[in-house]
């Protein structure tokens, strides 16, 4: 790799005690939020399809038409950065568990297989190249910088918190036992989840999310 590559996981300052530079901003016509925003979304791509250790800032800028030197405008690092895609996609992600986890014109075990339905659909859509980013991360955490880790465990917990959240109405409708504990099994079900969609994405194929599915499905107390 040539010197002058930029590396998400390299220190943005060499000289110790110094802030980071802003950089200068692009010279492209289009809003500062706009601009921050594409590069969002565009470093999501790239991160969920590579991860992060292996992801580099060059094809994330050439790819929004921002140059090098501007990247500082909207970051104070590249740390920084990935927090800032890690976050937008776990934000994303919490909705749509919302939309489907927490729909009331569906009983609440039925809104789980909607779910697993939406995202099976999500990763044939995508060939199977991108995954779940947060569990992604969360394989890679030995190498990220350590600031990921809390905010890693924050986001697993707020999906956790939405599914025990549908478990307890599962309860209220006699769907699941009384005594249950809704918290544990949503923390499982994420755990087994995770495993799930990084086998979908070896073998090219959404037989594995179906297969968790029903596993935990059969697994939960009547």
């Amino acid at each position: 790799m040539k010197n002058s590559s930029l590396n998400l996981m390299s220190n943005p300052d060499k000289t110790p005690g110094l802030k980071p530079r802003r950089g200068r901003p692009p010279k492209v016509s289009r809003e500062n939020s706009d601009t921050r925003a594409e590069l969002i979304r565009s470093g999501l791509e790239q991160l969920t399809e590579q991860g992060f250790a292996s992801s580099g800032i060059e094809p994330i800028l050439k790819k929004v038409g921002v140059p090098k030197g501007s990247f500082y405008h909207y970051f104070v690092s590249k740390e920084a950065f990935g927090q800032a895609v890690l976050q937008n996609y776990a934000d994303y992600f919490l909705h749509k568990l919302e939309i489907h986890l927490l729909d009331e014109s569906f009983l609440p075990l039925t809104r789980i297989r909607n779910f697993v339905k939406n995202a099976k659909a999500g990763m044939i859509r995508y060939e199977f190249k991108r995954g779940c980013l947060v569990g992604n991360l969360g394989q890679e955490v030995g190498v990220l910088p350590e600031s990921f880790r809390p905010q890693i465990i924050e986001i697993f917990v707020s999906w956790q918190d939405c599914l025990a959240r549908c478990l307890k109405d599962a309860q209220l409708h006699g769907e699941l036992a009384a005594n249950a504990n809704c918290h544990l099994l949503a923390e499982n079900f994420w755990v087994g989840w995770e495993g799930a969609v990084s086998r979908a994405k070896l073998v090219q194929q959404a037989t594995p999310l179906d297969n968790y599915c029903d596993f935990f499905m059969a697994a939960l107390p009547k």
